[in-house]
């Protein structure tokens, strides 16, 4: 007969909580222009497959701290991670996985739409009749096929915007990094942008956009982080910080920026 206190009491086991994969990290990431400390010693964490929202006032950091993500610009001091590889160490395969339109376009304004997302493709070592194809459909999707002959010189600003947005695509990237995508840009352009950014994320395709417009922000966004004075000041689901504020993003935002303080300032003459 067995002794009840030799019974060993059964404990179900509880399965580990796997972490969730990782698109971007940061450590440290510091930028100095000259005696001017842009980016302060950021650390940045972005979920894969999540659309990450980077705020902040004019001047907080976000248009360098974007530009050292993708390797157009050195970090003083730091470490990036990207999509499993060091930016430092392997720039070139981190650019083959990301696409990115930056805030100042940069376009080869003498080249067609056609001509210059060939370019863009060959760049990607891309099969010619792949980026043919390609071509065809991103120029339909973004309305951009009426003018077949027109240099991108002659785009407006939302087209130039929409040519950037399909070179940044062409490759099929696992990451996208925005910078202002929305800026300038007008209402139907912008649906066009905002329905293909949603069928992206769909796919799995991890979306970095910094934006003024927090209305898009907060009905795109799954996850944000607000930078200023370059330094993370908040980051986190945009679901849970709203919970957490009990207020809408632009409250929050405006709030943690110092806005509210200055919202209360007048014109002299206005009184």
């Amino acid at each position: 007969m067995v002794n009840p206190s030799e019974i060993i009491p059964f404990t179900p086991s509880v399965p580990a909580q796997v972490p969730e994969p990782i698109a971007l990290q940061t450590r440290n990431l510091t930028r100095w222009f000259g005696d001017f400390l842009a980016v302060n010693n950021l650390h940045l964490e972005v979920r894969r497959g999540s659309f990450f929202g980077f705020l902040g006032p004019n001047g907080a950091g976000k248009s360098t701290t974007i530009k050292m993500l993708t390797g157009l610009l050195a970090p003083s001091d730091g470490q990036i991670e990207l999509l499993g590889y060091d930016l430092m160490n392997d720039p070139i395969m981190v650019k083959r996985l990301i696409g990115v339109v930056p805030e100042d376009l940069n376009l080869f304004d003498r080249l067609t739409g056609a001509e210059y997302l060939t370019f863009v493709g060959r760049m990607h070592e891309l099969e010619r009749h792949v980026i043919a194809e390609r071509t065809a459909e991103l120029l339909r999707v973004m309305e951009l096929e009426d003018k077949p002959k027109a240099l991108l010189v002659e785009y407006s600003h939302g087209m130039r915007k929409k040519i950037s947005l399909a070179a940044a695509l062409l490759h099929n990237p696992q990451m996208l990094f925005l910078d202002e995508p929305f800026e300038g840009v007008d209402a139907v352009a912008a649906r066009t942008i905002k329905n293909l950014l949603e069928r992206m994320r769909e796919r799995g395709v991890t979306i970095f956009l910094t934006s003024h417009i927090l209305e898009i922000v907060e009905r795109l966004c799954t996850d944000i982080a607000i930078i200023n004075h370059g330094r993370i000041i908040a980051s986190g689901r945009l679901d849970e910080l709203r919970t957490q504020a009990g207020t809408n993003l632009e409250e929050y935002f405006v709030n943690l920026v110092g806005g509210a303080r200055r919202m209360t300032d007048t014109l002299s003459w206005i009184g």
